[in-house]
């Protein structure tokens, strides 16, 4: 059996280009189907195209009787088809007397291919030739479907990213949750039908509302088919910017923008972070370890190479004054969210009391909003461990904490004095598991808000001020006098947002501090 063209790697891997003809294919089946197709949909459908006209254009040619064998006489102009290359085409161009005596007499053809390379091919020989045995009436080909599946399973992204570079050139081409369709095609969403829609959406407290719940309403065409009609409303939603796709991965749910949650369409100010730069090479050894450990959504590490089902994060102060959770590198992943969604709403399952709230995914913001209630119903402290677990759903994830039974414990108590912060050990209920470095309490909310705000106004105030003015008040809680670099970055972000990575270098760098031992500093002098 001799490989085709479309069998060769290279074609599919390298080589492959969506054409003109490809695209008018793809129309077609728009036309006839009337069904939006999603890049993998496309992507088979075009392979079992292309390899259905590669295979009835060799039948043709092996019907006229132009498949190239060594013992058969061939004339100027004429096509001939190499199975052993691939079933290349070429042209005769050239027609010659061959000159070897072991051979007797015989033709030599010249072939121009249709890269226009040229090749000499032995013709009308009498002599025994492998080549001379006819190729079998399959073609080299069994199923054309189970190789179509095996084609994209092999070379499938390159071939969707050639025919989604194709497609985003035609104007009649529009995308939309991972499907496409025509324009020109599509149901026709009138403005009174649009009111309407925006009308459910605020009856409904803004959303989320899917799609098919919404076009049901609106009284389109009968003879539309139902997914034309809903990916013409989430396109006709999609450019209006009244509303907003809030659906997570393979779910379409509509929301009005002006009903979200204001820390959802403004990031709280405590989590903001406004980047400082630093030398990113001097965080090495366990410093780096420890900022690994700590997984700040600003540090940009790499996210795991294979997505856990669980992820445990350790709550920092901003993130619980704002009732917010960090989207770090290792949780980012157990929340799939469209590409077209940059905010996305997710159910989260209260392992804790068996009951289930909504929270929103922002990811330009890198957080999740609407978890204050959850802290204050179970009074997580700062350092708390929260566990999220994937379910079955994506759009639903099970979240936990370590919870056992309330004791007074020893912890920080961050304490507003003469517009600076200071700490004291102090006993506390707590109920929860917890980061002992990273805990710290803070009763006088407004005292705190009052440094933060100063701080974050005066531009003055540099991140290594903050650390001077924090490093003795948190030193003198520890008999060695020191302070983890970890515990450090907690009080931090008591009154300005910052990621690891900056602290640190600051402590490596900066004369003031230095190592008392492995990952503990203090002020030099």
């Amino acid at each position: 059996m001799l490989a085709r063209q479309s069998q060769l790697p290279a074609y599919w891997k390298d080589n492959f280009r969506a054409s003109r003809a490809d695209v008018e294919y793809l129309f077609s089946l728009f036309l006839e189907e009337e069904l939006p197709l999603t890049n993998r949909e496309m992507a088979l459908r075009l392979i079992q195209w292309r390899l259905t006209q590669e295979a009835d254009a060799i039948r043709r040619v092996i019907e006229r009787g132009q498949v190239y064998t060594p013992k058969q006489e061939y004339s100027m102009g004429q096509e001939l088809l190499f199975p052993a290359l691939g079933y290349a085409s070429g042209t005769v161009i050239a027609d010659r007397d061959g000159e070897n005596p072991d051979y007797g007499a015989f033709r030599v053809v010249t072939v121009e291919f249709e890269d226009k390379k040229r090749r000499d091919f032995a013709a009308a020989l009498q002599t025994d030739h492998k080549l001379n045995d006819a190729p079998s009436g399959d073609f080299g080909v069994t199923s054309e479907t189970q190789d179509a599946e095996a084609i994209l399973a092999e070379a499938g992204e390159n071939i969707i990213d050639a025919i989604e570079a194709r497609l985003v050139e035609e104007d009649d081409a529009v995308y939309f949750g991972g499907r496409w369709f025509l324009r020109s095609l599509m149901a026709d969403i009138n403005v009174g039908q649009m009111h309407l829609a925006e009308a459910m959406l605020d009856i409904g407290g803004g959303g989320p509302i899917a799609t098919a719940d919404l076009v049901n309403d609106l009284d389109l065409a009968k003879n539309i088919p139902q997914p034309l009609k809903e990916f013409s409303l989430d396109v006709a939603l999609s450019e209006d910017e009244r509303f907003d796709e809030v659906g997570p991965r393979g779910c379409v749910w509509w929301f009005l923008k002006r009903l979200e949650p204001a820390d959802v369409t403004k990031p709280p100010e405590q989590i903001v972070y406004e980047p400082i730069p630093y030398q990113r090479e001097q965080v090495r050894g366990e410093l780096a370890q420890v900022e690994y450990d700590i997984d700040d959504e600003y540090s940009d590490l790499p996210p795991p190479a294979q997505p856990a089902d669980q992820v445990t994060l350790t709550l920092i102060y901003p993130h619980r004054r704002a009732g917010t959770l960090p989207l770090t590198s290792r949780a980012a992943p157990l929340f799939p969210t469209a590409d077209e969604a940059s905010r996305v709403i997710f159910t989260f399952f209260d392992a804790q009391t068996q009951q289930e709230f909504k929270a929103w995914v922002v990811r330009d913001g890198r957080f999740v909003a609407g978890m204050g209630e959850y802290y204050r119903t179970h009074k997580l402290p700062i350092g708390a461990y929260v566990t999220l677990k994937r379910t079955e759903d994506p759009a639903r994830l099970i979240i936990d904490f370590e919870s056992h039974k309330a004791r007074s414990e020893y912890i920080r108590l961050a304490i507003p004095q003469n517009n600076k912060l200071t700490f004291a050990n102090f006993k506390r209920s707590i109920g929860a598991g917890y980061d002992e470095l990273l805990a710290l309490g803070a009763e006088d909310i407004a005292g705190v808000d009052t440094i933060w705000q100063q701080t974050h106004r005066n531009k003055r105030v540099s991140l290594v001020d903050i650390m001077r003015d924090l490093m003795p008040e948190l030193s003198k809680l520890n008999p060695q006098n020191a302070v983890h670099a970890k515990t450090l970055y907690s009080a931090v972000n008591v009154i300005r947002r910052c990621p690891p990575g900056p602290i640190f270098s600051a402590l490596v760098t900066r004369p003031e501090f230095e190592n008392a031992a492995g990952p503990y500093w203090r002020l030099s002098g």
